[in-house]
């Protein structure tokens, strides 16, 4: 993975020094809360309901085994002994003193991690596919491309003050892992007729107020003209785009308005002045860059491991987890496995100082010293041998992190909500832990299948609810927090926003409506049919007729 040369941590140094001296200068008087809003702001630095919070940047949701240890540190340390892995790979610690984060961030940049552009109008951290280098579906890395954006967008003056955030996502395997058509920016690694490396880009993309999936501005731009394309694109949103309404000041706003081809006519007008210039890619820098992504120091090793086969048949709680929590590699006697933070009663993607001081332990011993987070807000240790698979597991379970449901509903997608978010119309995590109480069964969960929960406390849709297969949204009636339900959302090749089924409901009524759901669909499924499958074939009226019904119905029956 990347490692900073000189040019880069002298960066980031000299920004915790600024940043130490503007909290300095602040905490002393001599800075208005106006003025330090937009210096914290740009250090990653939120001010929540209850604590300040801070969200480290994770490139493309890689790590190194001494990067989770610094993590551990600082929830030991500054926080209350837990981090929070959010659905852009990035880390959140939800209770660290203003006063603290100086330290923080100088502890953060003895090992190459910094918050920079983790918040405000700029360009935020690129994700990817966790699997990305390992996926036996890849067709090519998309890692090097993220990391020549990442440095490309990192303190470039142009779009330091865009009109809105802006979130791009990188795919390099046939099946999209990064929700790249869900994104401002969406970029598919690929090869032409000829052979010829470049990219498929997608704009206008975006979930939160008003969810759209991106459209295609270009079916193939050569690897070497990615960034002055990229760049022209973000210089005709940055001109056009709105700056009097912020919920209307996203990518997705400007492009539905013009429409796609009126778009793409300005960005190719503007293209014009940028194409081959100073930003173009050369081979060198390419290559400089490609050459911290090569592959560990695999052994050779058969195709399938016997021992691995035979622990599957002597455990059925670890096949379980094999079934759901391993995936395949391009190396053969090689897996991934997905760490679950998803343990009934734990909100979803949180994990604890000592857990991570262990993660970093087995990353060290099971996986070249190598950890991936996901949007999923799960981890991944990505080249595990099959022989160590059984080792690792025992590890996990004894630690809580063994939960065998990646991909199914008790895998659920949760923002942190109005537990801790100011924007929050609800609170998300005992929406989730209600859920995962309810529907607790493994083997009742693996009856069911494959199947995607969202939930997100507020319109912002940090919790990606619009492309849930169900997706849970907190609203807010009259001072009261209620949930709207939508199903049919789905990520991937076939991005789709989902649709919502009718009036919301009262939080204790929420597991009954997803358990009527289910039942729905195990009603009307065919075999081998998943969820989201079922819903679009027989459409959402079987759906509400079960829940709206039912509770129709109960109420006449208290009503007589």
């Amino acid at each position: 993975m990347y490692r900073y040369d000189d040019y880069d941590q002298q960066l980031v140094d000299e920004r915790v020094k600024q940043y130490a001296d503007q909290t300095r200068r602040y905490l002393a008087g001599e800075l208005t809360e106006e003025e330090y809003l937009p210096l914290r702001l740009q250090n990653g630095l939120y001010v929540q309901k209850q604590a300040p919070m801070l969200r480290v940047a994770i490139p493309y949701g890689n790590l190194r085994a001494d990067q989770v240890r610094m993590f551990a540190h600082i929830a030991r340390t500054y926080d209350k002994g837990y981090g929070h892995f959010s659905t852009r790979q990035n880390i959140q610690f939800n209770w660290p003193k203003i006063e603290d984060t100086p330290k923080i961030l100088a502890d953060l940049a003895s090992v190459q991690m910094h918050a920079i552009q983790t918040s405000g109008n700029c360009i935020r951290n690129t994700t990817s596919d966790p699997f990305a280098g390992v996926a036996a579906d890849e067709l090519i890395d998309p890692r090097p491309w993220c990391e020549l954006i990442r440095q490309w967008s990192t303190f470039h003056p142009e779009f330091a003050y865009l009109p809105r955030k802006f979130k791009m996502a990188v795919n390099g395997a046939k099946e999209d892992r990064a929700i790249i058509r869900c994104h401002d920016i969406g970029l598919e690694v690929r090869q032409n007729e000829t052979g010829e490396l470049g990219f498929r880009i997608f704009v206008g993309g975006g979930l939160g107020r008003t969810p759209m999936v991106g459209k295609e501005i270009t079916d193939f731009i050569p690897w070497q003209h990615l960034l002055t394309y990229l760049e022209a694109i973000l210089r005709v949103y940055n001109r056009f785009g709105r700056r009097d309404n912020k919920y209307k000041a996203r990518i997705k706003i400007l492009v539905q308005a013009l429409g796609i081809d009126a778009f793409r006519e300005q960005v190719e007008a503007e293209w014009v002045h940028l194409k081959d210039g100073p930003a173009t890619l050369t081979q060198e820098e390419v290559d400089r860059v490609a050459a911290c992504f090569v592959d560990p120091d695999y052994e050779i090793l058969p195709a399938i491991d016997e021992g691995f086969i035979a622990k599957q048949a002597e455990s059925v709680p670890f096949a379980k987890w094999v079934e759901r929590n391993v995936r395949g590699h391009k190396r053969p006697g090689y897996a991934s496995a997905v760490i679950s933070l998803k343990k009934t009663g734990v909100p979803p993607g949180d994990i604890t100082d000592a857990q991570l001081d262990l993660v970093a332990d087995w990353a060290d011993r099971f996986s070249f010293g190598e950890v991936r987070s996901t949007h999923e807000q799960n981890l991944v240790l990505a080249d595990v041998k099959q022989s160590d698979l059984f080792a690792l597991w025992e590890e996990l379970r004894a630690h809580g992190l063994a939960t065998p449901n990646f991909g199914l509903l008790t895998d659920m997608i949760c923002c942190p909500g109005g537990d801790f978010c100011n924007l929050a119309n609800a609170k998300s995590i005992p929406i989730a832990e209600a859920v995962q109480k309810r529907f607790d069964d493994l083997d009742y969960l693996h009856d069911i299948g494959e199947l995607e929960l969202n939930i997100s406390g507020c319109m912002n849709a940090c919790g990606h609810h619009h492309v849930g297969h169900i997706g849970i949204l907190g609203v807010d009636k009259n001072g009261e927090e209620w949930y709207q339900i939508t199903i049919g959302g789905r990520q991937g090749n076939e991005a789709g926003i989902g649709k919502v089924i009718g009036r919301s409901f009262a939080a204790a009524d929420v597991p009954d409506v997803i358990e009527k759901l289910v039942a729905t669909y195990i009603d009307n499924r065919h075999e081998g049919e998943r969820f989201i499958d079922t819903v679009h074939r027989v459409g959402q009226d079987p759906f509400k007729a079960r829940v709206y019904g039912e509770q129709q119905n109960e109420r006449k029956v208290v009503n007589g």
